[in-house]
């Protein structure tokens, strides 16, 4: 039955379409599986969970010899299994591993229970999973280790251990409990915990058969092959680059041939996810784990990355049958069991979808979800693949959004300004007392141009990004870096579009701007947004637009440690810092912001509890910065409610969005009285360009903003 099972769902998982890209290179992912599995790197993320899960995981797998002894244990009590029946380093194991499964089964259920939704309700990250099934794996887990240990006890006695022996070092407690039992009795006794045993692994081997939606179970056996076909084989962030279209026959979608009749445009049905989608739907755990890191999920949204997963896996796994029936088997079906398949992937109650509208809108895109999967499942993607089915399918997306995509096509940039505006910055530098002149590429970037400075829309356009945009330009040139900006001939890089769902109108910007790049002969780019950052240097050599792009932090990080940027002036505040999900998660880029208040003299750093790997998202991204937050509390006001609880006399963050939604919070906490008038957002470039320029203590330098001082 169990055999039948893996059949069935093998069947089923491959019932999605083609994902090339998932097969080799066979020996980077074959090591990063094993590092991951073996290894429990992403499970000892939380330590106490990761150890006592690494010994139930590993546990499960070494103890199923003993099932094979126990079935010889049937026929003569005294049976051993050939060759390392009576191998000391094979007993210790077993019985290690017996006993420290049990302690690990017992810390995971209490953990489990004390997390438990009756007691914190939305808050537990087991709200929304199923606890019979949990209940059922975890009653196994405890009873085969606790049978185990006890035969190993009865064969002592009936091997006439009568002294410690190492072969039952853990056991051996038991040999002497039962060492007053006769010959009869312990026989009898090794036979009925045999029987027993048996028993237990075949009604666990039964019910999983029967329950291929039993994720709870079925991980242990999927996981290897989930975290194999990972996005990046090499074990990278399972992020960055947004997943790129395929054609029916898997190649990378072109605009110009596709045709939405044959090629997919997004998954508007089940079946229309790649394998490795509904693999995914197949592995996960119900650990909840996603659930507690979504910035959705944690302000009253209805999100929940965990039960979007649930309910994926069982609308696949409940229309499987009938996808896998021709049509003259379909036509003795009923027709209220046909209708499953026509059920709305996406939809509301009343049009009886199978995700809510609002749950696929509320994705910020911060990837907190996949960063935190012990499985690798990839939520975002499977997000984006129903966004792109449902804006250039259904034309079915929030109202706002509508804005934002004129805006783009006709533009060029989200606020629908004149490109003649990018310039602004750079004229307010040229009027400095100081002057800065900032080389404008007019065909060909500038011979000896170091970096072409990718300003973006935000840093061009938005009032407070455009003074992270000059602090930068000015601690280049301080520092004697060569570099150039597009000006008018920069288009926004299409990322809002991308993770909107409209793949088409980020190709557009994407080929336009890589044409642009590539003619005036760009190789390297400082990009100022994460957004832009991860854009050109991950998704643009999709269309051939190949660069060496690094974000300013990291670049401004590099010139202090070489000397060539000088903090000097101290800065006497405490300073939080929050991490922007598209330079963090998305890039594993940490350090270098951190590293550059480090070096100003004065700086007091405090960490917000959710920081790094674990911070939480501003509610910008996933294009969520054109779209209005209507349901629960607003993400930005609960990353801002952090903040103060750590009392800074200023946020510092690295990205223009983030200083936006965070600067807007702030704002309304101001109005209310809740926040110091002193306290603002700034760039961490910002804080550096203070400490190094030169000045009485009184004048701000350009990308400073006004401030009373604190």
């Amino acid at each position: 039955m169990f055999v039948r099972g893996i059949v069935r769902m093998v069947r089923i998982v491959r019932l999605g379409r083609p994902a090339p890209d998932r097969f080799g290179p066979f020996w980077p992912r074959l090591r990063n599986m094993l590092v991951e599995t073996v290894g429990h790197t992403k499970m000892l993320k939380w330590s106490i969970v990761g150890v006592a899960h690494w010994w139930v995981a590993f546990g499960f797998l070494l103890l199923v010899p003993t099932l094979a002894q126990a079935y010889g244990q049937l026929f003569d009590p005294g049976f051993v299994l050939p060759v390392i029946g009576h191998f000391a380093p094979f007993e210790i194991i077993t019985e290690l591993f017996a006993l420290a499964t049990v302690i690990g089964i017992l810390v995971l259920a209490a953990i489990r229970q004390i997390n438990h939704p009756r007691r914190l309700g939305r808050q537990s990250r087991f709200e929304g999973s199923s606890f019979p099934r949990a209940y059922f794996v975890e009653a196994v887990i405890i009873a085969i280790p606790l049978l185990i240990l006890g035969l190993r006890g009865m064969e002592g006695v009936l091997q006439g251990v009568d002294s410690y022996n190492a072969h039952f070092a853990i056991s051996y407690p038991l040999v002497v409990a039962f060492s007053g039992l006769s010959t009869a009795a312990v026989q009898n006794w090794i036979f009925a915990l045999a029987v027993l045993k048996i028993l237990i692994s075949m009604a666990w081997f039964v019910v999983v058969a029967r329950n291929l939606t039993m994720g709870v179970a079925w991980h242990r056996f999927a996981a290897f092959f989930n975290i194999y076909f990972k996005r990046e084989p090499d074990g990278g962030p399972a992020l960055g680059p947004a997943k790129q279209m395929l054609n029916r026959e898997g190649k990378p979608l072109d605009f110009e041939e596709a045709d939405p009749d044959e090629d997919p445009f997004g998954v508007g049905r089940v079946e229309e996810f790649t394998w490795k989608g509904l693999l995914d739907f197949t592995t996960c755990t119900e650990c909840g784990r996603c659930q507690s890191q979504c910035p959705a999920w944690n302000t009253g949204k209805p999100l929940s990355p965990k039960k979007l997963v649930m309910d994926l896996r069982d609308h696949a796994y409940a229309s499987a049958p009938y996808l896998m029936m021709d049509e003259k088997e379909r036509e003795n079906v009923p027709a209220d069991v046909l209708s499953l398949l026509e059920r709305p992937l996406v939809g509301t109650e009343e049009e009886n979808g199978v995700i809510h509208p609002d749950v696929l809108w509320s994705c910020t895109n911060c990837g907190a979800c996949v960063e935190q999967c012990p499985v690798d499942i990839e939520h975002v993607d499977h997000i984006l693949d129903m966004r792109r089915y449902q804006v250039m399918i259904e034309s079915s997306f929030p109202s706002e959004a509508s804005t934002l995509l004129k805006n783009l096509e006709n533009k060029g940039n989200p606020w629908g300004v004149s490109e003649e505006r990018r310039l602004d910055w750079v004229a307010e530098l040229a009027a400095l007392d100081d002057p800065i002149e900032v080389p404008v590429v007019e065909d060909r970037i500038p011979e000896g141009t170091e970096y072409l400075f990718w300003v973006g829309c935000a840093g061009a356009l938005e009032d407070r990004a455009k003074k992270t945009t000059k602090a930068i330009a000015e601690l280049l040139h301080i520092a004697g870096v060569k570099f150039a900006v597009l000006g008018g001939m920069e288009a926004c890089t299409g990322d809002p579009a991308r993770r909107l769902g409209m793949e088409f109108v980020f190709q557009m910007l994407a080929q336009q701007n890589v044409e642009t790049l590539n003619e005036a002969g760009v190789t390297r780019i400082v990009a100022s947004c994460p957004h832009c950052f991860n854009t050109l240097g991950r998704e643009y050599p999709q269309l051939g637009g190949d660069y060496e792009v690094v974000h300013h932090s990291q670049l401004l990080a590099k010139l202090v440690e070489e000397g060539r940027l000088t903090p000097v002036r101290p800065i006497e505040e405490k300073i939080t810092y929050h991490d922007p999900c598209f330079l963090g998660r998305h890039n594993k880029v940490y350090t270098p912001p951190r590293d550059i208040m480090a070096q100003v003299p004065g700086i007091q750093t405090v960490e917000m509890h959710r920081h790094k790997e674990r911070g939480f998202c501003c509610g910008a991204g996933g294009a969520r910065m054109w779209m209005e937050e209507r349901i629960g509390k607003r993400i930005n006001t609960e990353r801002v409610d952090e903040a103060l609880g750590t009392d800074p006399d200023t946020v510092s963050t690295a990205c223009p969005f983030c200083q936006v939604m965070l600067g807007d919070a702030i704002n309304e906490k101001k109005a209310k009285g809740e926040a110091r008038e002193t306290l603002e957002v700034v760039d961490v470039s910002q804080l550096l360009l203070r400490s190094v320029k030169d000045g009485s203590p009184g004048a701000p330098a350009s990308g400073e903003p006004e401030r009373e001082s604190v």
